[in-house]
């Protein structure tokens, strides 16, 4: 009999939680667990199983998954219920290559349309990353949830004035999917890069107005993730 996933927190169920807002705990939960590699790519999700685990009932499980496939972290199979994505090179590359157009483009927009307020939130976002940085480099493990939200808020601020509301929505799911390799290549990571100047250097340049150089350094910092895993041992990885 298989065992159970180790997850991180069994939902809070209060007596008068709303349908809806179990349903939101649960996606919520089911997605931390999945993007934190808890439960395994290509791992079947039977609600009947992971109902007691997570709390809630069936349908409610059943309504998360729903909304997780939206997401592209689950896969919804007819009359076979729900598996996490599986993880492999060719997504991972497919993700990388997607990011890239976008996000650049989304730069070169809020750039062009930054005002003093976005200088003012991109000096803060890439402070409070450069601190997240210093503390993950004495203790990469315990510190990587922080460096992971500093870092994501970096990005964010990057390319806030984009004002283009699809792109923006589509880099969210984008930079969720590519969290999952992240994740798995923190071990692996090359003592030799430093994460932390390829983030002064998009800086510096987005600072200065320059979108040429601002765009071709954001499109090496988000590709190095991807040539790193595919120097991966392909019989290390968790493609399957």
């Amino acid at each position: 009999m298989a065992s159970h996933p180790v997850i991180s927190t069994a939902i809070d169920r209060p007596s008068e939680a709303s349908p809806k807002s179990l349903v939101s705990a649960a996606y919520r939960s089911l997605r931390k667990d999945i993007i934190e590699g808890r439960l395994a790519p290509g791992s079947k999700l039977r609600a009947e199983h992971l109902k007691d685990i997570y709390n809630v009932g069936a349908g409610t499980l059943r309504e998360a998954l729903a909304l997780l496939a939206s997401d592209a972290l689950v896969v919804m199979q007819e009359q076979r219920g729900f598996r996490v994505a599986a993880m492999s090179y060719a997504d991972f590359q497919d993700i990388t290559e997607t990011r890239v157009v976008l996000e650049c483009h989304a730069l070169r927009l809020a750039i062009q349309a930054g005002d003093d307020q976005w200088e003012c939130e991109l000096i803060g976002a890439f402070h409070m990353l450069n601190l997240a940085e210093q503390r993950f480099q004495k203790n990469r493990t315990e510190m990587f949830e922080e460096w992971e939200m500093a870092n994501k808020r970096f990005h964010e601020a990057l390319i806030s004035r984009c004002d283009t509301l699809w792109t923006e929505r589509f880099l969210k799911i984008l930079y969720s999917q590519a969290e999952r390799y992240r994740r798995f290549l923190l071990p692996k990571r090359p003592e030799a890069r430093d994460v932390h100047e390829e983030h002064k250097a998009i800086f510096n340049a987005a600072m200065a107005r320059d979108p040429n150089t601002a765009c071709d350094l954001l499109s090496a910092h988000i590709r190095y993730n991807l040539d790193n895993y595919k120097n991966v041992d392909e019989k290390s990885t968790i493609t399957l």
